[in-house]
């Protein structure tokens, strides 16, 4: 990506080491961050995110046909999101999309953006479809109303947790804790993202790096490729049905597995939210052991310390593991008591029947 503007910005901080991907981790104040972010008072450069572009009159069908997501006929400015799943139904790639009429515009995390273009070409034999990764491009996140003061070339508005057409939603809390998220990502040329970092450095526009950006997700169980997409994971096992999934268009690549798991079983994990205990704890690192007793049932996905919340994590269990089990996630010295919330129940599928729950509160 080359240097980053912001590195301008009075207390920037980047850290490859912190999360995956460049681009700007924090200030000095990840909290104060994240609360300026929910209200819409500040932007978020996502230097972990790349953007993919598509043009040709046969981009949507072609989507269409090899990927979990039904857009061939998406509304120009329509946000969506797809998956690309592998021939057992793993989850390779998640992509956000819109589309305004002449170009779909492709957000991934940028660490999967080249093997998902590579795909993609591969894919395209002789459709009328061109694409390319755009380098000269970035993305840049926030509440809708923040990021609709940006010079975008393309505007995707989350559309999670909210059950997409043809999905299907499996956590059975009331309400949703990503219910009142708003959260919305711009696509701008270099120029524009060269005059935030120039109002940022200046103290004229409010910024939050990655940290905020991924406590807020982490809170909402909203899953992501580059943490929930672990080589093994199908898409039922972090809810993904809900916004990724057409569950009634036709085949493409790992439709049978997640038709089958969905109609006629169970997934075999389950994506549970950990409340961990003790404020100043250290944070368990993505990959961390979960434990009932001394067995392994799970691993930890992506973890952060939430400004109401406290120290929070995702993590895969087994889908034995009871849901009111006391679970312990490994640190760096030991372990830390987690309380888990149950996001995909234990028999989750079409056949479950799993009454609405009021969600309970920590504080």
């Amino acid at each position: 990506m080359g240097s980053d503007p912001f590195a301008a910005v009075p207390g920037a901080v980047f850290d490859g080491a912190v999360l995956s991907g460049a681009g700007l981790v924090h200030l000095g104040e990840p909290l104060r961050e994240q609360r300026e972010l929910a209200a819409g008072r500040a932007l978020a450069p996502l230097g972990d995110r790349a953007v993919l572009t598509l043009t040709g009159p046969d981009r949507l069908s072609w989507l269409d046909a090899i990927t979990s997501q039904a857009v061939a006929a998406l509304a120009s400015g329509q946000g969506s999101e797809l998956l690309v799943l592998d021939p057992q139904g793993h989850v390779e790639h998640a992509a956000s999309l819109v589309d305004d009429g002449l170009t779909t515009w492709l957000i991934v995390d940028r660490s999967h953006a080249e093997t998902l273009l590579s795909w993609l070409t591969r894919m395209r034999f002789r459709l009328r479809v061109e694409l390319a990764l755009r380098d000269d491009l970035r993305v840049v996140g926030g509440t809708s109303d923040a990021v609709a003061a940006l010079p975008a070339l393309a505007v995707w508005r989350d559309p999670w947790p909210h059950v997409a057409a043809g999905g299907w939603g499996y956590a059975a809390v009331d309400p949703h804790p990503g219910a009142e998220r708003d959260w919305a990502e711009a696509v701008i040329d270099l120029a524009g993202y060269e005059s935030l970092a120039a109002a940022a450095a200046a103290g004229a526009q409010p910024v939050a790096g990655l940290l905020a950006a991924e406590a807020l997700r982490v809170a909402a169980w909203r899953p992501r490729a580059a943490r929930e997409a672990d080589g093994r994971a199908l898409p039922h096992e972090a809810d993904w049905l809900r916004t990724a999934v057409h569950l009634d268009k036709g085949c493409y690549r790992g439709q049978e597995t997640v038709a089958k798991v969905h109609n006629l079983g169970h997934p075999p994990r389950r994506l549970v939210a950990l409340q961990l205990d003790g404020s100043d704890a250290e944070l368990p690192a993505p990959g961390a052991e979960v434990r009932v007793g001394d067995d392994v049932v799970g691993a930890v996905t992506s973890v952060a310390r939430h400004h109401e919340e406290g120290p929070i994590a995702l993590a895969y269990v087994k889908r034995t593991v009871p849901p009111d089990a006391a679970l312990t996630v490994a640190v760096a010295g030991g372990t830390v008591a987690a309380a888990q919330e149950t996001i995909v129940p234990p028999d989750a599928g079409r056949t479950a029947n799993v009454p609405r729950l009021p969600r309970l509160s920590r504080r």
